[in-house]
């Protein structure tokens, strides 16, 4: 937990700022107002306002709740086991940085937002230890996690500095190559190194490669599970040809190096169709690729295998056999929105159904299921697509999503025409979707009266089962992903991964969904009816049993299926 001073200043922040001198007194009293009016925190709004700028704010904050301000941060002195326990997405958002762990085990850590209780809380429990709190600015906070996750990078960019021509073969050797991949036998050392990579992602089960150049040499990353790792930095003389070489696979413009392209690469891989999405983008330091591989053979799941509860299963079932609504699926991006949505549709595929699809792009062919990929070049859009589905006499609809509002007055309206439509859309959890739809423009009747069910979903890694180990877990381990013992001093057992070679260390091994699905009720469509915001449908659907994102992980923690450490990095604040 954070350790914060057991009593404040009894003055409040306007009048600090005041008698600093750094806020004028007839400022703070129109502020002041439209705090009443509108709510939010002081500082907040003296920030969005630019009256005062954040070190004369950290300044004020830091007599206010007694807290000391932090000299000089040297990235050097940052110690490495506390930078690997944090996720750096997660330091960058909250702009926190654990500095030293002290005699006492207490981890100092700097922070540019003290009253981000939450965050603290979660960066307490990353840490395993309780946090002092010491105040920085929140841009220097962000330049110096840069250059301490940025350490280590220094010898094999030396290395590979050294390397000539000749060794690079064998250093591509050192990644296992497939026979069936593309160009396998051809001995070009560039083209070695490329397959080798394309295979060496494959076998970890890598989701994307990023190929991104620097200055003075460029790196080469893997998403695994979610998470990018590094692998490889290829020296600066050695870009040309590695980006040309993907570009020729991809059949792209070699030539075109000011604009952005997309292309594909299709390569079968120990009996496996594999298919690489490639899309390029220049920078200041050359053309940057992210490959996306694509498993076809992987894709289609059973509903059974994405990791729900049983009560959100048996909500599930019941949606996709409405004969008409609207099922919404939200979730940041790379959250599995549409492994959900081919599960839903395999479970629902039968010849008595004409199911029609709009995507970007179909991922996945599902036989005996029409299948269109939007042309924003043709004018074929989500919106133009799906007014011409509903001339098809379609009986499930699946939108890829739902950015605009044309998009979702069609939507509706096929929905309360006796269609079923699926759709995906960005909000961090489930009530959030219909505040989401209003603010697009959306009547809140129709979404009252079209909508039937909405799924929030993160994908967590899951415990390698090779490594992973029990321990008990300590109290406010088990407060923060809001676990309630049923007596007071009752040991909870929790799990985490120490960390072997099956899963490269990490401790984890593959990915499932945990989810929040809020099937609205009448009392629920008459919120909605009143416009009222997405915090009180939420609260109104836990009360009536809506599991939460963090709740739904909690349990999969308890049945040693991930560690806590992941659910609260991928739940967050909005699901606290």
């Amino acid at each position: 937990m954070a350790t914060l001073p057991s009593s404040f200043s009894d003055e409040k922040l306007g009048d600090i700022l005041v008698r600093q001198g750094t806020l004028p007194l007839e400022t703070l009293k129109e502020v002041l107002t439209q705090q009443r009016e509108r709510g939010g925190r002081l500082g907040e709004l003296l920030l969005q306002q630019k009256v005062v700028d954040e070190r004369d704010l950290l300044e004020a904050l830091s007599v206010q709740l007694r807290l000391p301000v932090c000299g000089p941060i040297d990235p050097r002195a940052v110690a490495d086991e506390l930078i690997n326990c944090v996720p750096i997405n997660f330091a960058k958002q909250y702009r926190l940085l654990p500095l030293s762990r002290t005699e006492d085990g207490t981890v100092l850590v700097a922070c540019a937002d003290p009253l981000a209780i939450g965050a603290l809380d979660d960066l307490s429990v990353l840490v395993g230890a309780p946090l002092a709190i010491t105040l920085a600015l929140g841009d220097r906070i962000i330049e110096v996690i840069n250059q301490c996750y940025d350490r280590g990078t220094a010898h094999a960019a030396a290395a590979m500095e050294e390397m000539t021509d000749e060794n690079l073969e064998a250093f591509a050797h050192d990644f296992e190559e497939t026979a069936d991949l593309l160009d396998a036998d051809d001995e070009a050392p560039i083209i070695r190194l490329v397959n080798s990579l394309i295979s060496q992602a494959v076998k970890e089960g890598a989701s994307d490669i990023h190929i991104e150049p620097s200055e003075k040499e460029m790196a080469v990353r893997f998403r695994i599970d979610g998470i990018l790792y590094e692998k490889i930095r290829p020296p600066k003389r050695l870009q040309a040809s590695i980006i040309s070489r993907v570009k020729i696979q991809a059949g792209l413009n070699i030539a075109e190096k000011r604009l952005p392209q997309d292309g594909r690469i299709r390569i079968r891989m120990a009996g496996k169709d594999i298919d690489i999405r490639v899309a390029t983008a220049p920078t200041s330091y050359g053309e940057r690729i992210t490959m996306r591989l694509l498993d076809r053979s992987s894709i289609l799941l059973d509903l059974g295998d994405l990791g729900f509860a049983p009560k959100n299963l048996a909500h599930i079932r019941s949606l996709i056999k409405k004969s008409h609504g609207i099922i919404l699926v939200t979730g940041p991006t790379g959250s599995g929105k549409t492994t959900s949505l081919y599960a839903f549709l395999a479970a629902i595929n039968k010849p008595d159904l004409n199911i029609l699809t709009i995507e970007d792009p179909v991922e996945y062919q599902l036989a005996g299921v029409s299948q269109t990929q939007v042309n924003p070049k043709i004018n074929l859009t989500f919106a133009s697509g799906l007014r011409s589905f509903l001339r098809h006499d379609p009986d499930v609809i699946m939108v890829g999503e739902i950015r605009d509002l044309e998009t979702a007055e069609i939507a509706i309206q096929a929905a309360l025409t006796g269609h079923l439509v699926l759709s995906t859309i960005h909000t961090n959890d489930a009530p959030g979707a219909i505040t989401r739809l209003v603010d697009m423009g959306v009547e809140p009747f129709l979404v009252a009266s079209s909508v039937i069910g909405i799924m929030a979903q993160r994908l967590i890694r899951t415990l390698c089962p090779d490594c992973k180990e029990s321990y008990v877990a300590s109290p406010e381990e088990v407060h923060e992903l809001g676990i309630h013992p049923k007596e007071g001093n009752e040991k909870i057992v929790f799990w985490r991964g120490a960390g072997c070679s099956n899963c490269l260390n990490t401790g984890y091994k593959g990915r499932m969904g945990i989810h929040e699905v809020m099937m609205p009720t009448d009392e629920l469509r008459q919120l909605i009816l009143q416009n009222v915001d997405s915090g009180s449908i939420k609260k109104r659907a836990m009360a009536q049993g809506m599991a939460t994102l963090r709740e739904d992980g909690a349990s999969k923690v308890l049945a040693g299926i991930t560690s806590s450490a992941e659910v609260l990095r991928v739940t967050g604040e909005d699901s606290a």
